[in-house]
């Protein structure tokens, strides 16, 4: 079969400093890596990487059997230096193949196919659009949203640079980005559902952009994604999750695709037992629900206190999820990590949003 390639060469000064977070982060996406002296060769579903290291330099090069396999790897491999070797400036320029092609594959232009309400402050958005197979996998649960606003109805969507990650053709027509997670997808179908957390006082400026596009959303409205995001949940034999309403959603579909035999327990902070949801699950998973009853969110610390409060089962096969508010996750964090000395590959712990600041997350 005929294989297209690429290359690109990047002057590194520090590499060896973060080498492992590159290499750590490419295998996650389910590759496999063999190491020979100073080359790391990764196989993938839909094509191969390799990385020379040189003294001063990183040598990148992928191949893949298709255009669309192609751009995935220029944007893997693209994102996990820009990401580690930030404080370099690192500048890559693909040559071979596809170096003119300004697809960005993670790109999608979806639609509002259908809007509905879940619970009083919870709001489900079905969008469609096409080839959708990437954002399948439960190893990114996120996508980045472009919303267009009422100053910026029309924004310019994004293409692929030299580099092969999004360039924006025009600052001033950007779109606004949150990043929200996929509750349920369709591929057949072709559409995915995003829930969004609603308070019915929404404004069209940027703190409140994904909730208000939400509330205001109807069939044929446009907006488009980026992804999939975020890291692999690790399979494991029991569970211990925690979060509030913006890691709800994740929660959610999380709890609903594991395995049958799955073991554990679930904590969701709500504001109040309207906003329960009914959410299949494991017969072997306990889900528990915990309202504010008029606390402000992250005014509450008892999410924080049942979460650290349990027991961990012993062994290597348990694992922790938790997404709330950043100080919130914090604490978790620091529990789980500093004192009781379970590391990344047990534990994910996510700040979907922090009191008082506007960010990209789900908040």
């Amino acid at each position: 079969m005929t294989q297209l390639q690429c290359r690109s060469e990047i002057r590194l000064l520090s590499l060896a400093d973060y080498l492992h977070q590159i290499v750590d982060r490419l295998a996650s996406f389910e590759a496999s890596v063999t190491r020979s002296d100073d080359t790391l060769a990764f196989q993938f579903a839909y094509g191969e990487a390799r990385l020379d290291i040189r003294p001063d330099r990183l040598v990148m090069a992928a191949a893949a059997p298709d255009a669309e396999g192609l751009r995935r790897l220029k944007e893997l491999l693209g994102t996990a230096v820009m990401l580690y070797a930030k404080a370099e400036s690192p500048q890559i320029i693909w040559t071979g193949d596809l170096s003119d092609d300004s697809t960005l594959s993670s790109f999608r232009l979806m639609r509002v196919r259908s809007a509905s309400t879940v619970t009083p402050h919870m709001r489900r958005i079905r969008i469609e659009g096409e080839n959708l197979d990437r954002f399948q996998s439960m190893n990114g649960l996120h996508v980045r949203m472009l919303f267009p606003t009422a100053t910026n109805p029309e924004p310019v969507w994004p293409i692929a640079g030299p580099n092969g990650l999004a360039l924006w053709q025009s600052e001033e027509r950007r779109p606004v980005a949150r990043v929200y997670t996929i509750r349920k997808i369709d591929v057949a179908a072709g559409y995915m559902d995003v829930d969004f957390v609603v308070h019915g006082d929404e404004q069209a400026g940027n703190e409140g952009v994904g909730s208000a596009w939400a509330t205001q959303a109807k069939t044929g409205d446009a907006v488009g994604i980026i992804g999939p995001l975020g890291r692999p949940i690790r399979s494991a034999d029991w569970y211990l999750m925690g979060c509030d309403e913006t890691g709800l959603p994740a929660l959610g579909r999380l709890l609903e695709r594991l395995p049958a035999e799955a073991q554990g327990v679930a904590f969701v902070e709500v504001a109040d037992a309207a906003e329960e949801q009914v959410i299949a699950r494991p017969a072997g998973v306990e889900l528990h629900w915990i309202h504010r009853n008029g606390t402000a969110a992250g005014d509450h610390d008892a999410l924080v206190r049942t979460v650290c409060a349990i027991p961990w089962q012993p062994g290597p096969d348990s694992f922790g999820w938790f997404a709330a508010e950043s100080e919130a996750a914090k604490t978790v964090r620091q529990y789980w990590r500093d004192t009781l000395g379970y590391g990344r590959d047990q534990t994910l712990v996510t700040g979907y949003w922090k009191r008082g600041a506007t960010g990209v997350m789900a908040g």
